[in-house]
C-alpha cells in the first residue's frame, strides 16, 4: 500500500525524457500534475506535523493511558480481543 508521501510513478517515456534533459542540461520547471497550491500544501503539512503533539497535550493523563492500553491490545492482543 503506498504511503501518503509517495509520488505517482512516471511513465517510462517521461522518465527517459527527464533523464535526457538532465544529462544535457536542458531541465525546465515541470508543472505539478496535482494542481494544488504549493503554499496551501506546505501549510497543511505544517498543521499535520504539530497535530499529534497538540492532541496529546490537550488530553488528560488518564485518557492518554486508556488510549495507549487500547492501542497495545490492538497491537498485541488476540484477534477479536480488542475491547475486552
Amino acid at each position: 500500500m503506498p504511503t501518503r508521501s509517495s509520488k505517482p510513478k512516471k511513465d517510462v517515456n517521461q522518465l527517459a525524457a527527464s533523464i535526457v534533459q538532465a544529462a544535457t542540461g536542458q531541465t525546465e520547471a515541470v508543472p505539478t500534475e496535482s494542481g494544488k497550491n504549493p503554499a496551501a500544501v506546505a501549510l497543511g503539512r505544517l498543521g499535520g506535523l504539530k497535530g499529534g503533539k497538540a492532541r496529546a497535550d490537550a488530553l488528560s493523563p488518564t485518557k492518554r493511558a486508556q488510549i495507549a492500553k487500547k492501542a497495545a491490545k490492538a497491537r498485541w492482543g488476540k484477534k477479536g480481543d480488542l475491547y475486552t
